[in-house]
């Protein structure tokens, strides 16, 4: 018997379009797989290599901390030597007014008056001593008073050590401030 094709050829055309079709959907669905493989791989290496530079990063910054703290370190022991070089300078530049100052301890003291203890503190010098009379005392006083290195005596205490005896002792306290010299604020 023969074969006879009943089915029209609208429908085989129909089934190639629709064969057609499903490939072509297949050939895009893979391609869209593909590029979204390709997608996730690029932002995987881009998140990768982002990580890397944010690692290399965090160890230039910790690199860079250690050094600021060196650096700080290093602007406190510069404060601190200056300040001992500005201590030795002082020390250095006052050398020769304590000269000076028991120079003229020793020009100003009259004749009949020592110093038991003579103390510095600041600016200001606290004299103890002993003379033989209130009139001794005044004449210290006005001698310091007069001097260009001190200025403002104030007589803190007197007393009398031996009172009604031939050789009676007057122990004095006094405080006198301590001047700059003209020619040292000159020199400064």
């Amino acid at each position: 018997m023969a074969r006879i094709n009943l089915l029209p050829w609208r429908e085989e055309l129909r089934e190639e379009r629709r064969k057609r079709f499903l490939l072509a959907l297949v050939g895009a669905l893979v391609g869209a797989v593909g590029v979204v493989l390709v997608g996730v791989r690029y932002i995987d290496s881009a998140i990768d290599h982002q990580v890397a530079r944010n690692s290399h990063l965090s160890e230039q910054i910790a690199v860079l901390d250690k050094r600021i703290e060196q650096i700080s370190e290093l602007k406190a022991r510069r404060q601190q030597l200056l300040e001992r070089m500005r201590i030795i300078q002082d020390l250095q530049g006052n050398r020769p007014v304590s000269g000076r100052i028991f120079d003229q301890l020793v020009r100003t003291l009259p004749d009949g008056v020592y110093f038991t203890e003579v103390k510095m503190e600041d600016r200001t010098l606290f004299i103890k001593g002993a003379a033989e009379s209130n009139n001794r005392v005044s004449d210290l006083m006005r001698n310091l008073d007069s001097s260009d290195l001190f200025d403002a005596p104030s007589l803190t205490e007197v007393k009398a050590t031996t009172a009604g005896q031939l050789d009676q002792a007057n122990v004095f306290q006094l405080t006198v401030r301590q001047t700059r010299p003209v020619e040292v604020e000159d020199a400064q």
